[in-house]
């Protein structure tokens, strides 16, 4: 099973239903959080300011840590960090994680 975090820029570049799509090639069961919004990582944001990125993800966080995933993961790095310090799982590249199960 899979929890993946979308991205601001797959939501606006209309990207969702491949990226669920690669998610799928990777776990038979793929998740994405009814309650997922944007990171608020921005760049440094997340570093400079965690809080910011705490109070974004705090509903998300709670469905990701009650539900059983044997992966996380995301499109970008700084989300990738933000989701990692919310949830306390570790988050991935999507396409490290298609890497991983290919080889």
């Amino acid at each position: 099973s899979l929890a993946l975090h979308p991205t601001c820029s797959s939501t606006r570049l209309g990207l969702d239903a491949a990226i669920a799509g690669i998610a799928q090639a990777i776990a038979d069961h793929v998740v994405v959080p009814e309650d997922w919004q944007c990171c608020a990582f921005a760049g440094d944001r997340g570093l400079l300011h965690p809080e910011l990125t705490a109070s974004a993800t705090r509903a998300e966080a709670i469905s990701v840590k009650t539900g059983d995933f044997a992966a996380h993961a995301s499109l970008n790095r700084t989300c990738e960090l933000g989701l990692t310090r919310a949830t306390a799982r570790m988050y991935h590249h999507l396409l490290e994680l298609l890497d991983q199960a290919t080889a």
